[in-house]
């Protein structure tokens, strides 16, 4: 019995531990994407002003491009470019005056716009201030110019400052506590000629190959896997494919610890239930041995009991009484299968913990798929509905960098519990991860999506009410999507995905709002 259980347990905290580390890599994925996403969807929109299509308004142009590297210092260099590719406008005027036509930032958006991966800095190595004294990188985005007669113009192009990956990184990161953050290390590889762009320090600018990686990439999937240090490693693995326009650039992003590290509660708890089962048959056997043949009435009734023990049965074992060497042996052993048990409800104990985050309480990613397909069966024998609502706090890093993580910790705690004292016993709340929250809400097919509207916007009222932290005040917002099921598709994973572009839609409108995905919007597969 404790062998099956050990061997069940073993295997079941395993598989939560990878999935909660391709999880994480995921999340590191996505969030590369889609800040990817808004700094290409900004380039794409100056080259649409005015001041950028004529060649006539320079000064104009100069001004908006200072006031862009004011707002977002991730831009080291934006410039615009007349159609033979000298520099007329940049920030802080670098450059101006000095070609780049041959530059790739250049050359490769003459027709379309142009997004290029991680490499060095040439130009601009020693023109720009570099307080981390690290080489400089940049990812390029730039696209084509044409005026109103639609005659190319040139080019406004931009460097990004790779040092913003390393903050989606840490922000991604700095959720996890205790044996979660130990030994953990993210790679970012690019999909050219798979070379770390982002990692740790040795490994940077060197090539890194998996076996099974691009196959494990592409699927989302973890493994236990040796590598070139010789080590053993448990490793999750994720593939940037994008996000709405932005079409990518085939990042693979792998998460890796240490296999000792990741998998030694689960092993120390296997070495627990060996012992007690070692225990358990050894003085079964003693003591039958001792006692066979003088107490046969009672042993028989002992070993009926342990038979049914044996097959799965819940039943205690009987006090005999009368006979000292029996009252003994059936007391021990009473004993033991309460020890048993109580170990049985430790594992499935631990087993609710790997499906809970452990910052919040709040049921975590691992839980998503198994809870809302028992949500949709509900609202299938029920006849009702279910919202989907993705939120993201507006404002968390502020609290972060000003507060502490201390204090951010303890938001995000207050939060858990103002959402989950916003909705109703039977609706389901989760932590993505870092500042990202789902609330599952059960309704009435009639009027759900009013209902639901009504809910999210009591969230939103509570979320903005002032939070007393260590440390000081603070207050944040929410910005909040959603989707309907049926109504917008019965699919889960494509109900979360409308919810989350319908969340980057309210964020684009300014954020501490709620959206929901359009009724009539063609649903995609």
């Amino acid at each position: 019995m404790g062998v099956l259980i050990s061997q069940r347990t073993s295997s079941e905290l395993k598989k939560e531990i990878g999935g909660n580390l391709a999880g994480l890599a995921f999340q590191l994925s996505d969030k590369l994407d889609h800040y990817m996403w808004s700094r290409y969807n900004e380039i794409l929109l100056l080259s649409g002003l005015e001041a950028f299509r004529d060649p006539g308004r320079v000064g104009e142009a100069q001004k908006l491009l200072n006031e862009l590297s004011e707002d977002i210092p991730s831009f080291s260099w934006v410039g615009l470019t007349d159609g033979a590719g000298s520099v007329k406008a940049s920030t802080g005027e670098i450059l101006v005056g000095t070609s780049i036509a041959e530059r790739p930032v250049f050359m490769e958006a003459l027709e379309k716009p142009f997004i290029g991966d991680v490499h060095d800095a040439v130009l601009l190595a020693k023109l720009l201030p570099n307080p981390t004294g690290e080489p400089l990188k940049f990812v390029d985005i730039s696209a084509p110019l044409y005026d109103d007669a639609g005659n190319f113009t040139g080019v406004l192009a931009a460097h990004l400052s790779w040092q913003w990956s390393k903050e989606i990184r840490d922000t991604v990161f700095q959720s996890l506590q205790g044996n979660d953050a130990h030994a953990i290390e993210a790679f970012v590889i690019s999909a050219k000629d798979n070379t770390v762009l982002l990692g740790p320090e040795e490994w940077i600018g060197k090539q890194l190959q998996l076996e099974g990686g691009e196959e494990r990439s592409a699927a989302g999937d973890w493994t236990v896997q040796e590598w070139p240090d010789g080590s053993s490693y448990l490793t999750g693995f994720a593939l940037g494919s994008g996000y709405q326009n932005y079409p990518g650039l085939g990042w693979k992003v792998v998460v890796r610890q240490p296999a000792g590290v990741a998998f030694a509660s689960v092993d120390s708890l296997v070495v627990d239930i060996a012992l007690l089962g070692v225990l358990l048959t050894v003085v079964f056997a003693a003591l039958g041995w001792i006692l066979a043949g003088r107490v046969s009435g009672p042993l028989s009734r002992i070993s009926a009991a342990a038979d049914r023990l044996r097959f799965g049965e819940k039943t205690e074992i009987p006090l005999a009484k009368g006979i000292k060497d029996i009252e003994v042996l059936s007391s021990s052993l009473r004993g033991l299968v309460v020890a048993l048990t109580e170990t049985e409800s430790e594992l499935e104990r631990m087993e609710d913990q790997a499906h809970r985050d452990k910052l919040t309480g709040l049921l975590n990613r691992v839980s998503l798929e198994s809870s809302v397909a028992k949500a949709i069966q509900q609202a299938e024998e029920n006849d009702g509905g279910l919202a989907f609502l993705y939120l993201d706090l507006d404002g968390f890093k502020g609290v972060n960098d000003t507060l502490g993580h201390a204090a951010g910790d303890e938001l995000l705690r207050q939060v858990a519990q103002r959402l989950t004292d916003g909705v109703r016993g039977h609706d389901l709340v989760f932590r993505m991860g870092g500042d990202e929250f789902v609330v599952i809400l059960s309704l009435p097919a009639r009027g759900a999506l009013l209902e639901a509207k009504e809910i999210a916007s009591r969230l939103l009222a509570s979320l903005r009410k002032a939070y007393e932290l260590e440390g000081g005040g603070a207050s944040i917002g929410c910005s909040i999507g959603g989707a309907m099921w049926p109504d917008h598709g019965r699919d889960p994973e494509l109900l979360l995905r409308l919810a989350d572009e319908a969340l980057y839609e309210s964020k684009s409108k300014g954020k501490n709002r709620m959206t929901f995905t359009d009724p009539v919007k063609p649903v995609r597969s």
